[in-house]
């Protein structure tokens, strides 16, 4: 489990494609006391610690993570991301953030707004009903709050500590971002389904009236 806070930019200094899957070194200068077997998000992918020396950790990746994330546009140079797991005592200053990538989005443009820039991304339909106005959403891993959102696409507003901390500052149009959506969101979609007549993977349409309402003591 993560919180979105980005705790450092890395690099990769080796990105071995075997088939479909991808072993990645990664540099990642912050961190000395590693764990193996300890999860850490690269880019917001929840990925396990193989290998590892003082500067540097090995992780591997599977066929299915690199499917649904844009792990498979890192090669030997890209900058990331990274997050330790949320230990517990820990700040939760960002929100939930569990590692499994919901889809891939893209940058549609980015525009200045006085020492702030605001980014506009496109993703698939489906999962705009998770994307709400003034909640949460991670973004390569980046807890972040959404300004403006539409059925395909989300605004976010980016300060400068963060354009600083993070590789956000280099994305430009055309760039695929790994997105997250509130996980909250999701478990609630689940639980109320059998009430709504909805499936998990539809769009609900609920059957909640006034008189339902009534009828169950509320």
């Amino acid at each position: 489990m993560f919180t979105g806070l980005v705790q450092g930019k890395g690099s990769i200094s080796k990105a071995e494609n075997r088939g479909k899957e991808t072993r990645l070194t990664v540099l990642a200068h912050g961190i000395r006391d590693y764990v193996k077997g300890e999860s850490i998000a690269i880019n917001g992918v929840c990925l396990t610690v193989e290998t590892y020396s003082d500067s540097w950790f090995t992780c591997y990746a599977s066929n299915e993570t690199m499917s649904v994330t844009n792990l498979g546009n890192l090669k030997k140079g890209s900058m990331i991301n990274y997050e330790r797991a949320l230990a517990m005592g820990d700040r939760l200053g960002g929100h939930i953030v569990s590692g499994h990538v919901d889809c891939i989005g893209t940058v549609d443009s980015v525009r200045p707004a006085g020492e702030s820039r605001i980014y506009r991304i496109k993703f698939p339909a489906e999962h705009g009903r998770y994307i709400v106005p003034k909640g949460s959403v991670a973004l390569d891993g980046i807890s972040l709050t959404v300004n403006d959102c539409g059925q395909d696409y989300l605004e976010v507003n980016i300060i400068p500590e963060t354009q600083e901390q993070t590789t956000i500052s280099l994305w430009s149009p055309g760039y695929a971002v790994n997105i997250e959506t509130d996980i909250i969101g999701k478990y609630v979609e689940r639980m109320v389904a059998p009430w709504t007549g909805a499936k998990s993977d539809d769009k609900p349409q609920s059957r909640i009236t006034m008189d339902f309402l009534r009828e169950h003591g509320f």
